[in-house]
């Protein structure tokens, strides 16, 4: 398996991977593909973040890290990991969220903050954002809410995440 930045030749394809991600999810929206479609044209995007997992030339998963603010500061949140059903529980959402991470610390950012699975996400180091003064802006408890210090040292933040606004026009 390849874990590559997505090009745009990718786009149908993730689409795709996407919406089967999610069709049978316990907690989705139904339109999670047309969210990625609106932060790729959003000012938010950061293409170097938007990573798919290629196996055999075929796109088996995606993932997408966008630009938030917290306070003053601009941090990224993972939104959404998607892998194809059949490539599920093999280790390609953590592949994705690894070389993600690498990537995002690379670029210097300090926060990634995600909403999902704390048994799934605290295995890639994902911790309660409130740990770092960061609050969600949805009413979710706060073991649900979570964030991952990309640098190891980064000051806390002690604000609430500001998402693109696509977030909440899709």
């Amino acid at each position: 398996m390849e874990v590559r930045q997505e090009q745009p030749q990718d786009y149908d394809e993730v689409y795709r991977v996407v919406r089967e991600a999610f069709a049978s999810a316990e907690h989705r929206d139904g339109n999670e593909q047309d969210l990625v479609a609106a932060l790729r044209k959003s000012r938010a995007f950061v293409p170097p973040l938007s990573l798919v997992a290629v196996e055999d030339g075929r796109v088996v998963g995606h993932i997408l890290f966008t630009e938030i603010r917290i306070g003053d500061k601009t941090d990224l949140a993972l939104a959404p990991l998607s892998v194809l059903p059949a490539y599920q529980r093999q280790g390609i959402g953590q592949a994705l969220m690894a070389q993600g991470h690498a990537e995002a610390a690379r670029l210097r950012y300090g926060f990634s903050v995600v909403l999902g699975s704390p048994a799934y996400y605290s295995r890639a180091g994902y911790v309660p954002a409130a740990r770092y003064g960061i609050r969600s802006p949805f009413d979710v408890p706060d073991e649900y809410f979570m964030a991952l210090d990309l640098q190891g040292n980064s000051p806390d933040r002690e604000g609430t995440v500001e998402y693109a606004p696509e977030f909440f026009s899709v």
